[in-house]
């Protein structure tokens, strides 16, 4: 490739995940901080409904939903997406040179798109196919954490398949953790179909809620504690921790749920969080280990609790975090020193100087 030829860059937002409304926003703020300089972008959605792919205008990218949030026009020209590249209507080839998912949740943080990368064999922002996967699904990842000696929440993991052959004794197994209990999808993020529950007749309705998201539920036993988020970064192939931040929810919401994040502007962030320096450099650490044990490459947040007594609890690693220019993600490396289109041309040139993630 020429060095006086910009490089073209497909940020791809959307999909058919229950984030898909967030992938948007993340996608705008990632369109209007590329450094024009260097690249050349190329806006890809993809239908919330249909999983069409779709060449989006880049003044006029998005309808707006009834909430407010935005999603890809089903009316946008149509793509074809296949091992060979992405094409427009006519054949005519859009000569990639890396992708930028911004997939949030299924079909797009769980690996999936991250293999057709692969198989097409262009370079993509952030982890590979294995460590998106297991990332993604709680009930893995919480395993190989505590195989790395990072502390995790008391719980189980739930199978459709036994909720619906013995409801009541799973009712009764859940209770006997004690509560409050958290009970979530395995696979899903922004807190979507995740309830507080304080007593046991309030399980049947947050179990139906995860269940209509993933056969597969995460239950567990509350950590009563201060929520702490990290963010990492790959830099020259050395992974580079930021300052930590803590979230405080305000208002009614029980926890950080999906109107507290993104709509109703009840959560307010301590950047950096107001521990010590002693806690500070352990949850660096742990999130440095969250990320290397897990195999994660590019970036990733990761949360965590500080109880009173001060043990550090790893809550998850979200290996594509929110990504407008007021994400969590980029206003922990501002406070740490790198703004926001500074991230996104390392993350570009990570992903273009790292070789395929398959084994020939």
């Amino acid at each position: 490739m020429s060095t006086s030829k910009k490089i073209r860059v497909a940020i791809v937002c959307g999909g058919r995940s229950s984030e898909h409304e967030i992938s948007c926003v993340s996608a705008r703020g990632v369109l209007s901080a590329l450094d024009l300089d260097k690249f050349e972008a190329i806006l890809i959605g993809i239908t919330e409904s249909t999983g069409e792919w779709v060449l989006l205008d880049q003044q006029n990218p998005f309808l707006e939903k009834s909430n407010g949030l935005p999603e890809v026009p089903t009316t946008a020209p149509k793509l074809i997406a296949d091992l060979h590249g992405i094409k427009q209507a006519d054949g005519s080839a859009l000569n990639i040179d890396a992708f930028f998912p911004l997939l949030h949740g299924a079909y797009g943080e769980d690996g999936t798109i991250q293999g057709l990368f692969e198989m097409m064999a262009k370079p993509y922002v952030g982890s590979g196919v294995l460590a998106s996967t297991v990332a993604m699904d709680k009930s893995f990842a919480k395993p190989i954490y505590a195989s790395f000696g990072l502390a995790i929440a008391e719980g189980f993991v739930l199978q459709k398949r036994d909720w619906e052959l013995n409801k009541s004794s799973q009712i009764e197994k859940i209770s006997r953790i004690g509560f409050p209990i958290f009970i979530k999808p395995a696979r899903s993020g922004s807190s979507r179909g995740t309830s507080k529950v304080k007593s046991t007749p309030e399980i049947e309705s947050a179990v139906s809620a995860a269940l209509a998201l993933d056969p597969k539920v995460m239950i567990e036993k509350a950590v009563m504690g201060r929520e702490l988020e990290c963010a990492v970064l790959e830099v020259g192939g050395e992974v580079r921790t930021s300052v930590v931040g803590e979230v405080r929810v305000l208002g009614d919401h029980e926890f950080y749920d999906f109107e507290a994040k993104y709509l109703d502007g009840s959560t307010e962030f301590d950047i950096p969080a107001k521990i010590s320096v002693e806690k500070t450099n352990e949850i660096q650490n742990a999130a440095r280990n969250a990320f290397q044990a897990l195999g994660c490459e590019g970036l990733a947040r990761v949360d965590f609790f500080l109880t009173p007594e001060g043990a550090v609890i790893i809550n998850e690693l979200n290996t594509l975090p929110g990504f407008t220019a007021t994400s969590v993600f980029p206003k922990l490396w501002q406070a740490t020193g790198r703004n926001y289109s500074s991230i996104i041309t390392t993350l570009i040139e990570s992903a273009l100087s790292r070789s395929q993630n398959v084994v020939r």
